[in-house]
């Protein structure tokens, strides 16, 4: 996938580390003599532009994107609640605007419906589950869009069973599915990395991994909800 746009150059925190999270891949620009210059040589995958903090230079940029020959899309604005009265005469200038400060599942909701809107992009391979997202690109796990500081076994376990909510597994299905069959750790080194995962996923979300008393362990539910 090409990289999104972004302005401001720096990017804020908070937008960059959802966009990580998200496995989508982005490229700041700091005005719009920008937009043209720092352009992958495949194009744009789309745009974001906050407009919050220095609204006349984000709108330069919003014009320099659709001004072109063929003019950028999507693009999502990011916007202070007292900018909302702004956005009137200035609607052809973006594809959708969302409130700041954002949530991550919203910027990610939006984005998703802005790419499927225009058929631009593609949408990272992710595994949902609730509040967590599991990132198959870039090996990054969230719970409500804050990072979970996982080991790479840690990721593997986590992506196998989260792959297959509602199943039980053995201890030694888990030791030859997610370690490989020339491991010999034994069964002990599942219960140690089920161990961590539960105190890194928090006291909150820990029981999405259950123990199957005499069998070993499972995920979730089923899709079923059995």
């Amino acid at each position: 996938m090409e990289p999104l746009l972004l302005f401001p150059d720096p990017a804020p925190p908070e937008l960059a580390q959802a966009l990580d999270l998200g496995g989508y891949p982005w490229r700041p620009v700091g005005d719009e003599s920008a937009v043209d210059r720092q352009e992958p040589p495949d194009g744009w995958a789309g745009a974001i532009v906050c407009a919050d903090q220095n609204p006349e230079a984000a709108f330069a940029v919003c014009r320099a994107v659709r001004k072109r020959d063929v003019p950028l899309e999507p693009l999502l604005l990011l916007v202070s609640g007292a900018q909302l009265g702004d956005l009137e005469l200035r609607d052809d200038l973006f594809d959708d605007f969302m409130l700041t400060p954002f949530h991550p599942r919203e910027l990610e909701a939006r984005l998703k419906h802005l790419f499927w809107r225009t058929g631009r992009g593609t949408r990272p391979e992710l595994i949902e589950y609730g509040d967590l997202v599991l990132n198959l690109e870039t090996y990054q796990a969230a719970l409500s869009g804050k990072p979970i500081d996982l080991t790479y076994m840690e990721y593997e376990l986590l992506k196998f069973l989260a792959s297959h909510p509602g199943k039980v597994f053995t201890r030694e299905t888990l030791l030859s599915r997610v370690w490989g069959y020339e491991y010999y750790g034994g069964a002990r080194t599942v219960d140690v990395h089920i161990r961590r995962l539960r105190a890194k996923l928090g006291e909150e979300h820990a029981g999405l991994i259950q123990t199957v008393r005499s069998v070993g362990y499972s995920f979730g539910q089923s899709r079923w909800g059995i």
